[in-house]
């Protein structure tokens, strides 16, 4: 791969994470502006919905009409939808604007990956998939600072209208120097298989993301999305087991190395979410740290992060076998997981980088190495639905994470809150308003200690999980890297 097109790539997929990370830091400015803060998770709901469901049809049609087309068209409307973010003047053009964006969001980080698979042997991109894991890192780091930069001094909007000269150069970039292989073989486009699909995909992702929060969980609402999203999955298996060309062949499932590679994907996304977005919580709340403080304090987990994703891609390459780092990836991060359930207001600071520098090791030895192995196993006719199938399960692992652990630690602070206060103690939703601020230091020091203790479960069940994968990469099937495509 020249190094033009590897950076054209790059630029892909600062385009895509960049907007995961940058858009959080705006959301409470936005809501000042526009207003409406019943439908706030809607601007990021919109994004994870739209990209989720589009992210298997990108990887059929790349492999159906070549990845470098498919790819284009994926940026242009992704740049359409920023351009309409940064043009909103309501909550609900939001919305919608970024549902636009994830459609094109979706193809970007699926069809980017897979035009690795096109221009390197297997053997090969194992470096390749390092530098991409190591610009995940470095996007994560530089996202949030950056948009506090841009909403202080220019404004909220500028968050979206950045992607635009970046997107400008991939764009660029990517017509005049990207080369895709184009498959001879005539295919169709499983219509029936896409439709269904994208109806359970968006039933499961409102229901994981809404539920327990916008909806109660016992609603009618949540009971009818959940029988949609069952009848959404049967209809969809039936349509692959008859479809000629189906969009997800149900017979990589039957690839031990795809299927254990998704299983993994899945399980490490819902545990990651346990230290990614709780670990902000506990050095805010239980610490004191002011938000920028507190992103300083998991740069290590970024680093961590970045260092072994290159060092094991360098490795991989030269060894040609990659089972032992999703092994010892996932332990060492279920390892750190354990350390921060230890966590108490008690701890110094130093402790909680410690552990996140620990489980930042352990992912960087996993994410991208995962895409790889199901990459290797499958046949190049089904590349970029194989990368596709990862994307899939990992953005199924996020929704789930997010109910996941979002009910323990609701139903754990309620309990802790419960026993040291009446029912309709101020303290029982001081989480979701200022009212913690007008706490006296009595009643401040046992709500901190509360917010702790209903931290603790989550990062034990996130170290669980992590166990769980752990078990599960050991029965990879070991396969050296191919040297050709």
């Amino acid at each position: 791969m020249t190094l033009a097109a590897l950076a054209a790539l790059v630029l892909v997929l600062l385009l895509a994470v960049l907007d995961q990370t940058i858009v959080a830091i705006a959301l409470p400015t936005i809501v000042r502006e526009l207003g409406e803060l019943s439908h706030l998770s809607w601007v990021v709901t919109a994004y994870l919905l739209a990209s989720t469901i589009v992210a298997p049809l990108y990887g059929k049609l790349g492999d159906m009409y070549g990845r470098k087309i498919v790819l284009q068209i994926a940026i242009v409307v992704f740049l359409v939808g920023s351009v309409l973010c940064g043009l909103s003047q309501t909550t609900a053009q939001l919305v919608l604007a970024r549902g636009l964006q994830g459609i094109g969001g979706g193809g970007l980080i699926v069809t980017a990956t897979a035009v690795v698979g096109d221009l390197v042997p297997p053997r090969e991109r194992g470096r390749y998939q390092g530098i991409f894991g190591a610009v995940f890192g470095i996007a994560t780091i530089v996202g949030p600072p950056l948009g506090g930069l841009l909403v202080d001094h220019l404004s909220w909007r500028w968050i979206f209208y950045i992607n635009l000269p970046t997107g400008a150069v991939a764009l660029f970039l990517v017509g005049a120097i990207l080369r895709s292989r184009t498959p001879e073989q005539q295919r169709t486009i499983d219509y029936l298989g896409a439709i269904s699909l994208s109806v359970a995909l968006t039933a499961i992702v409102l229901c994981t993301s809404l539920g327990g929060t916008a909806i109660a969980w016992a609603s009618l609402s949540v009971t009818g999305l959940l029988v949609l999203a069952i009848a959404g999955t049967i209809t969809f298996i039936v349509a692959e087991i008859r479809a000629d060309d189906p969009i997800l062949p149900l017979g990589l499932l039957r690839n031990g190395t795809f299927a254990i590679a998704c299983a993994v994907t899945l399980i490490i996304n819902v545990s990651l979410l346990g230290s990614v977005t709780y670990l902000p919580v506990y050095l805010q709340v239980v610490k004191g740290q002011n938000p920028s403080a507190s992103g300083l304090q998991l740069l290590p987990m970024m680093l961590g992060m970045i260092v072994t994703s290159v060092a094991s891609g360098q490795i991989i390459s030269r060894w040609g076998h990659l089972k032992p780092f999703p092994i010892a990836g996932t332990a060492i991060m279920a390892i750190g997981l354990a350390m921060l359930s230890c966590l108490s207001s008690a701890n110094p600071i130093w402790q909680t980088s410690g552990a996140a520098a620990v489980v930042g090791l352990g992912l960087g030895m996993v994410t991208q190495v995962l895409v790889l192995a199901a990459q290797n196993s499958v046949d190049f006719k089904d590349l970029g639905v194989a990368t596709a199938g990862t994307a899939l399960f990992r953005s199924l692992g996020g929704a789930l994470g997010v109910a996941i652990f979002g009910a323990i630690f609701a139903n754990e602070l309620h309990t802790h809150l419960g026993n040291v206060a009446p029912a309709d103690s101020d303290m029982i939703s001081a989480a979701a308003s200022s009212r913690l601020a007008t706490l006296d230091r009595g009643m401040h020091t046992v709500y901190i200690e509360s917010v702790a203790a209903a931290l603790r479960p989550i990062f034990i069940f996130a170290a669980g999980t992590a166990a769980i994968a752990c078990v599960l990469a050991c029965f990879l099937p070991q396969h050296p890297l191919q040297r050709a495509s």
